[in-house]
């Protein structure tokens, strides 16, 4: 499964890399700091998920998810993000997000819920052999 990293915070996606790289097949195709940058990123690499945060460099995440549904982009986004409530999830909500963790106290979900969608997605590629 490949995945793609929006934060603006070099220390957390270094966090996040490391994190991932603890799960088998996954693998993380891109990052970004900026809105711009995020979706420039996201449409070249076409990951299956995005790990996005709200504030970003420059713009926010919800711009990265304006900038995907106006390049009618499929792809299942993660928020991750200092801000997991109130009228910040559901505007998330509205524009698509699934999964909304804060930061602070469910960083290792993001783990969780990724190790599992990639177990779903290997057992559902028979030409692949599962170790």
């Amino acid at each position: 499964m490949k995945v793609f990293l929006v934060e603006d915070s070099a220390i957390i996606r270094e966090r996040l890399v490391a994190l991932l790289g603890t799960i088998s097949r996954v693998e993380t195709v891109g990052q970004a700091a900026s809105a711009d940058e995020a979706v420039r990123g996201i449409l070249d690499t076409r990951p299956d998920t995005v790990v996005l945060d709200i504030q970003l460099e420059q713009g926010t995440g919800f711009d990265v998810l304006r900038g995907l549904r106006e390049h009618d982009a499929k792809v299942d986004v993660l928020m991750l993000t200092n801000h997991p409530s109130g009228p910040y999830r559901r505007t998330a909500e509205r524009l698509g997000v699934r999964h909304i963790f804060d930061k602070t106290t469910e960083f290792e979900r993001v783990r969780d819920i990724l190790a599992a969608r990639a177990a779903r997605q290997n057992s559902s590629c028979p030409e692949e052999v599962i170790s």
